[in-house]
């Protein structure tokens, strides 16, 4: 019976098999790696966030269902939060909803707001999760590739992308896996493309407390005729080093957001109740928590940039997020799954290949020689790795 289960064309989501990360994390621990691939800190985030965390388990009140679109506190503090941060308002009872994860988040969305058919024009190399998403909703992933000269896109690409099934732009930035940060004048360009051809836009923005170097960091909400239209879409995971946890959440205006409640309310329900508890408590953190944050990350980003630089990676140094894509056509002819399939093994380094990023992987295989490091590790970790990669 299993195998005729297993020859049915009814089984749709059995192309999409096991994700990279998890690939490569196996991978790394059988070769007894150093994992620079999956995107997790080897090292917990801050005390007082899980004494926060066991406080409220401990309570009496904090252990049971959670209103679907998260706890008030939380909820309160993240309008808040924004509003420091970009000046834009977002109301806590009406605008704001908690996820499990910003993963959680994009599926609703998708869910939400696509029809079958529908096409979500987005930028690639893109976070894996996206085409898993947008395939859910029956929808088409039309992507616009970045160039991988400087990471950018420009206006005629993107208005090639749009036809009359358009129904969504979705942007990552800062960008996983490139570190980009999109610029005023690139989201300029996408806001006047979406409003011109009445787009919604979904911006995932997770790695928001990661950007580096004083470097401005505008957001496509805060541009006139968007607010409307954006979903944005973040999480505690990258900022507070707890991505186990899985709290994310979502600003939208209104009437979106009770379409991305009624998915929500389906799916997970709620998120977990102490752990928003604890969140609330994070986001209180003073402003020293999150210049450290990103002073610490810089260390990170600089040695690694540097070290590979070195070995004679090329590489164009991250503006954000704790991961950086280095080109080794310098080094091996290799395509880039069997390249990181060989650091691992024989160098003992995990890493990405980039391709399974895009929708034709086997073709960019061809003419590109990309992998992703994640730094978010330990900087003895690092300077593990980099010594493993000395001898190429």
């Amino acid at each position: 019976m299993t195998d005729i289960l297993l020859k049915s064309p009814d089984l749709r989501w059995s192309k999409f098999g096991t994700s990279i990360f998890s690939t490569m994390t196996m991978a790394a621990m059988r070769a007894n790696a150093v994992n620079l691939a999956q995107g997790f800190p080897d090292f917990d985030g801050p005390e007082f966030i899980k004494k926060a965390a066991i406080e409220a388990i401990k309570g009496n009140q904090f252990n049971q269902y959670a209103p679907s679109h998260g706890i008030a506190p939380l909820r309160s503090i993240l309008s808040k939060h924004m509003e420091r941060k970009s000046g834009a308002l977002y109301n806590f009872d009406s605008d704001i909803t908690v996820f499990s994860g910003a993963t959680e988040a994009l599926f609703c969305s998708f869910l939400a707001f696509l029809a079958p058919k529908d096409e979500v024009i987005t930028f690639s190399p893109y976070f894996d999760c996206y085409p898993a998403g947008v395939f859910a909703a029956q929808a088409k992933l039309v992507e616009v590739p970045l160039n991988p000269k400087n990471w950018t896109f420009s206006k005629e690409s993107l208005e090639l992308a749009v036809s009359p099934k358009t129904k969504m732009i979705l942007i990552n930035t800062p960008h996983n896996p490139t570190g980009r940060v999109f610029s005023k004048t690139e989201l300029q360009i996408i806001a006047d493309i979406a409003i011109k051809n009445n787009l919604l836009v979904v911006t995932d923005e997770v790695y928001d407390e990661l950007v580096y170097d004083n470097k401005e960091f505008p957001q496509i909400h805060q541009l006139p005729g968007m607010r409307d239209r954006t979903i944005v879409i973040s999480s505690t995971a990258k900022t507070f080093s707890f991505t186990g946890w899985k709290i994310g959440y979502a600003f939208a205006p209104e009437a979106l957001t009770r379409e991305l409640r009624a998915v929500h309310q389906f799916t997970v329900f709620c998120s977990a109740t102490p752990l928003q508890y604890a969140m609330s408590k994070a986001l209180e953190a003073d402003a020293a928590y999150f210049t450290n944050l990103r002073s610490e990350y810089s260390e990170r980003r600089d040695f690694l940039y540097e070290e590979l630089s070195k070995i004679g990676f090329k590489i164009i140094k991250p503006e954000g997020t704790y991961f950086l894509v280095a080109d080794y056509s310098d080094l091996s002819d290799l395509d880039d799954l069997n390249f990181a399939r060989w650091l691992t093994e024989s160098k003992k380094v995990a890493t990405i290949p980039t391709s399974v990023f895009y929708n034709n992987p086997e073709e960019i295989r061809k003419t590109q020689r990309h992998v992703r490091f994640a730094y978010c590790k330990n900087i003895d970790t690092l300077k593990k790795g980099v010594e493993n990669l000395k001898s190429l």
